[in-house]
């Protein structure tokens, strides 16, 4: 099988859900950092100078505007690294960031492993880092949430009132929203969480969270990473909640870049980000990083470090097949057989050797 065409076909059903998602719905917060390189300072000579400024894309963590103002500050230290103006784009739905890399609007983004995956697989991106937390953490882990006096104590307590439960979930390329609670709590008990519950509403994972603490819904995906900034934000709400299961755990999130961009710009940015928070003025820095997410810093980090997301795909993917109807048994093994190959070609495809 062509490794492309198994590639494409993969993420496939996924397009379908992001033009069903209204423009209107998105809100689009932009903001162009003023170049603070002085006129008389000239740009690196180098293949690069002709670009004029770089778009940065935001996963959207709270609202658009909050996570604009929390990257703002180290974007213009970045910026006077480059000597290039840093535009940021914030948005706020995961569909909204995934399709402004698509449409080639965002030069580099910091996005979650799902969206990471499409943009190197479709967009013409790569990653070039991945966050590193304060907490020295490898990853996160993503939780169901309840009423801290809700009567679900454990799982079983769960499963056993299908269509009884209003549930708030993240969109379908949040790994700790959607993906991974599908894939470890629902597909292997042959169901599907939009079919279980007797409501399924979609939002982010502040909005879920509150969702529970004001009995809007009384189950909602959330994580770890983003439980501990809600805590922060809304200490009476999160005195409300309860934790009923937690995941294995997920990588943290990464950077990726344009690879249509000059090589040396890509490394030069690479650089700026990997060695932030590390120089003469590494304490100024790491304050500025800790107004983000907790962040501590970037590590160097290559299209490898998105396997494990493809693992996610596809064990939710087998699980999925063993749960439908098939005409035959034959049937079910040769898409079995499909899906094997196409993630062993996206797997051979993630490793192979690539640099900034």
């Amino acid at each position: 099988m062509s490794p492309n065409g198994g590639v494409s076909s993969l993420f496939r059903r996924f397009s379908n859900g992001w033009r069903r998602c209204q423009v209107a719905a998105l809100l689009l917060a932009w903001s162009i950092a003023p170049s603070p390189v002085a006129a008389a300072e000239p740009p690196p000579s180098n293949g690069s100078s002709h670009i004029r400024a770089l778009t940065f894309g935001i996963l959207p963590i709270g609202g658009p505007s909050e996570s604009l103002e929390a990257w703002r500050p180290m974007l213009e230290d970045l910026s006077k690294t480059l000597h290039l103006p840093i535009r940021s784009l914030s948005v706020s739905t995961y569909e909204g960031l995934g399709e402004a890399m698509a449409e080639e609007r965002v030069d580099f983004a910091f996005v979650s492993g799902r969206l990471a995956l499409d943009a190197v697989l479709n967009d013409r991106m790569r990653v070039i880092a991945q966050l590193t937390r304060t907490n020295g953490s490898r990853g996160y882990y993503s939780v169901l949430l309840v009423a801290k006096d809700s009567p679900l104590h454990n799982l079983d307590d769960l499963f056993r009132q299908p269509g009884h439960l209003r549930y708030a979930r993240g969109e379908v390329l949040s790994v700790s929203g959607y993906l991974v609670p599908e894939t470890q709590l629902f597909a292997n008990r042959r169901l599907d969480s939009d079919t279980f519950f007797a409501s399924v509403s979609v939002d982010n994972h502040q909005n879920n969270a509150l969702a529970v603490a004001n009995n809007e819904v009384d189950v909602a995906t959330n994580n770890t990473a983003d439980l501990e900034r809600f805590a922060q934000r809304f200490p009476d709400q999160y005195a409300r909640l309860r934790v009923l299961w937690t995941s294995s755990l997920i990588p943290h999130a990464v950077v990726v870049i344009r690879t249509d961009l000059p090589a040396d710009l890509r490394q030069q940015v690479a650089n700026a980000l990997t060695s932030y928070g590390k120089g003469k003025n590494a304490a100024s820095e790491r304050a500025k990083l800790q107004l983000i997410h907790d962040i501590s810093g970037f590590m160097p980090a290559g299209n490898e470090t998105l396997v494990p997301f493809a693992d996610i795909e596809f064990n939710l993917d087998r699980r999925r097949a063993y749960s439908a109807q098939w005409v035959s048994d034959a049937a079910m093994q040769a898409r079995l057989h499909k899906i094997d190959a196409e993630h062993e070609a996206l797997v051979r495809r993630l490793m192979a050797p690539s640099g900034p």
